[in-house]
């Protein structure tokens, strides 16, 4: 059985052993800890039996931003717990926070044009749509797609600027959400979104 629940600062370790082991895309501690110290009540894991930490989302809201509204920075599920539905459980869990919370009008994130599973995830299963499409926002020069859920009690829910594009109905539980290079603080590695495991995913 696994429990999804707020995470605390002794998880800190386990989420970057967990995103470690399911991504390519590694944070320094010190990017754990302004995402606890800032948003303490977006950070999520998902605890098996045993009490070890097999998933987490990472999360924090936007400041610079005329409407109030939340970003995905990172997410990831164990190889040996995925298809069990535990990455749409955090996102839940995360959104949640940002609404009751934070009020936010909206939750948004980032993923590759390229990452089609990963897309499927954020548009089929969890209701994000495309609210823009930014170019060359990756280090190796590819699109993303500007994704955005809006939350039902958002007084404005502009109309998507573009439709979604097909995607097959596949789910995935390692993602990674990352800022371009030079924006905050960074992980170690090249900055791109990640697609790990069967759930063929930021």
């Amino acid at each position: 059985m696994v429990s999804i629940r707020t995470a605390s600062m002794s998880d800190l370790l386990a989420m970057q052993q967990c995103n470690l082991s399911c991504l390519p895309e590694n944070y320094q501690m010190k990017y754990y800890f302004y995402h606890m110290l800032s948003w303490p009540q977006l950070l999520h894991v998902a605890e098996d039996s045993k009490g070890r930490i097999v998933g987490y989302v990472l999360a924090k809201m936007e400041e610079d931003s005329p409407e109030v509204h939340g970003h995905i920075t990172s997410l990831a599920v164990l190889r040996s717990h995925r298809k069990m539905g535990i990455a749409a459980k955090l996102m839940t869990a995360a959104q949640e926070a940002m609404e009751e919370t934070f009020k936010a009008e909206f939750v948004s994130l980032h993923v590759r044009k390229s990452n089609r599973a990963a897309f499927a995830l954020y548009s089929s299963t969890l209701g994000f749509q495309i609210n823009d499409i930014e170019a060359e926002y990756y280090a190796d020069k590819e699109d993303a797609y500007d994704m955005r859920k809006y939350f039902a009690h958002a007084k404005h829910k502009p109309r998507p600027k573009f439709a979604n594009p097909n995607a097959p109905p596949t789910d995935t539980d390692a993602v990674d959400m990352l800022p371009p290079s030079g924006n905050g603080a960074a992980p170690t590695s090249q900055q791109s979104h990640a697609l790990e495991g069967e759930h063929t995913g930021a």
